[in-house]
């Protein structure tokens, strides 16, 4: 009685193991198609940047600006690839690449010390009272 070959033992195997992984994969339930939106320019910003909202515009926005100006966009501005907002970005205040010290905010495009300031004390946009002063970011705190 002859045996087999080895080669066709293999291939026998490999054809077991192709249909039990056909068959496997084949009985999943299909994902949900995505629903088609209309064509307008917000739809397609919004369809750009609904997987990652922050990788999309850090790669589009220096060659399609408006794509800062989506709805779920971390800012209005381009600045070095990425979405940003001037008026509070302590690295790009006021303009791109103008960082704040340390020891600043950017309130309004502009980099104060809200531990002395008393338009900003403590935070952006909090004024102390007028004749009082804003010391380690309180207001009146020596008085």
């Amino acid at each position: 009685m002859e045996y087999p070959s080895k080669t066709l033992i293999i291939i026998l195997i490999a054809t077991l193991l192709m249909a039990f992984t056909i068959s496997v994969y084949s009985n999943e339930t299909p994902l949900p198609e995505r629903e088609e939106l209309p064509y307008s320019n917000n739809n397609i910003l919004r369809r750009f940047l609904a997987d990652d909202p922050q990788a999309t515009a850090t790669v589009a926005c220096d060659k399609y600006p408006r794509v800062c100006r989506a709805k779920d966009s971390s800012g209005p501005n381009c600045c070095n690839k990425k979405c940003v907002d001037v008026s509070t970005d302590k690295l790009n205040c006021g303009k791109c690449g103008s960082r704040c010290n340390y020891s600043q905010m950017c309130c309004q495009g502009k980099c104060v010390n809200t531990s002395v300031n008393a338009k900003h004390c403590g935070r952006c946009n909090n004024s102390c009272k007028k004749g009082s002063s804003c010391a380690y970011g309180l207001c009146s705190y020596a008085n």
